[in-house]
């Protein structure tokens, strides 16, 4: 069963970085020591990264031998989100990886720290690179499936989501249909409900409860969370409550293992303030696309050969509509998979698409087969009974 645990990710290294910088300006004034202790060094500045940013977000659904999970099997990566800042820093695409997508893996080295024994490379599902070859192999594999160069990445576990949920206070997410998932323990009625600890990490995982129970279903389902968390940060006064910012980095730093690249409190800081101003409509969630064969997921090459085009250009993108998962606020539940899960193969089902624009600054219209949303729209989760299921 997979996670949503990285979308939390993509805020906790935000405001990781501005907590470090929050709790040194609130420290009171200091105390006269006199003589040679008191000689003053100069306080470095630090700015925004320059240029883009590539950065992959792996949630690992090992549970870490917590008896709560229950008994768990191979060390698989169900959640793989890349985070892409814009060059200018004007707009950020975050895009979502089916686990069950099959995709080319690079031969990788053994990692015994995260008890990968390495492969000589294949065509497997995506979320098992992290088994073969850990981080360093998905990063591998999503770097050739995307053609994009990918220098920082990051993994959280099931505890990272509870405390990190916890350390912002909660998310207030909005459910249309009442959404029952006996094996997460997840039950929610129709309305608002705030999240947080077990019972965000329990959201975020849930398939079974959620409109057609499938992963790429669960993806949009996450993506309401993690646009509501976007809201959250930036309006609540997450970014100015030095304890919550601490909470955040801490909870981080105890939950995450970080690229070395990423290891450092000048990376985060720096590529926080790249993120920090980014306006909400500029930050778009969307699914990488896919059709369904043999039970399994394929690339459809054409409509992603758009969205990497767009992400490689730096222009934000819109997509159509949300995912089988969420609903747009007032629109009628999705009863049907959308085409970019369960669609026919590519020469049944042709979809035309466009060049990006040369213009950065106009957003690209995606194709149909591609869901998401910005975290400027208000979705909610399209659940499913247990007499559904």
């Amino acid at each position: 069963m997979g996670i949503g645990a990285a979308v939390v990710v993509v805020s906790a290294l935000a405001v990781a970085g501005i907590a470090v910088a929050t709790l040194t300006a609130s420290i009171k004034p200091t105390v006269d020591l006199g003589g040679a202790a008191q000689t003053e060094l100069p306080i470095p500045e630090i700015g925004a990264i320059p240029g883009g940013v590539n950065l992959l977000l792996v949630g690992s659904d090992s549970g870490q031998g917590d008896p709560v999970y229950g008994e768990r099997g191979e060390h698989l990566g169900d959640v793989t989100i890349l985070l892409h800042i814009a060059n200018d820093h004007s707009n950020a695409t975050v895009v979502s990886f089916p686990r069950d997508l099959y995709v080319p893996i690079p031969e990788c080295d053994a990692s015994p720290g995260e008890s990968a024994e390495g492969t000589d490379g294949g065509t497997d599902r995506l979320n098992t690179a992290l088994s073969y070859g850990g981080l360093a192999c998905t990063v591998k594999t999503v770097s050739a499936l995307t053609g994009l160069e990918i220098p920082y990445a990051a993994v959280i576990e099931f505890n990272g989501v509870v405390a990190m949920s916890n350390a912002v206070g909660g998310v207030a997410v909005c459910v249309a249909e009442r959404i029952e998932d006996e094996y997460t323990g997840t039950f929610l009625d129709p309305g608002e409900h705030v999240l947080e600890g077990m019972a965000a990490l329990q959201f975020l995982r849930t398939r079974h409860g959620i409109a057609t129970g499938s992963d790429t279903a669960r993806i949009s389902n996450q993506q309401v969370f993690l646009a509501a968390l976007a809201r959250t940060i930036k309006s609540d006064d997450t970014l100015t409550n030095p304890v919550r910012l601490y909470g955040l980095a801490k909870a981080a730093a105890e939950n995450m293992t970080l690229s070395t690249s990423l290891n450092n409190v000048t990376t985060m800081i720096s590529i926080a303030k790249a993120l920090k101003d980014i306006p909400l409509d500029r930050v778009s969630f969307v699914q990488y696309p896919t059709y369904s064969e043999d039970g399994g997921l394929l690339p459809r090459d054409d409509d992603a050969t758009v969205l990497m085009q767009a992400v490689a250009a730096d222009q934000p993108v819109i997509a159509e509509s949300t995912g089988a998962g969420s609903q747009s606020t007032g629109a009628p539940a999705q009863t049907e998979t959308p085409a970019a899960t369960d669609a026919p193969t590519p020469t049944d089902a042709t979809t035309e698409t466009t060049a990006p624009s040369a213009d950065p600054s106009v957003p690209v219209a995606l194709p149909p087969s591609i869901s998401g949303q910005t975290a400027a729209e208000q979705t909610c989760s399209a659940g499913r009974t247990l007499d559904d299921q």
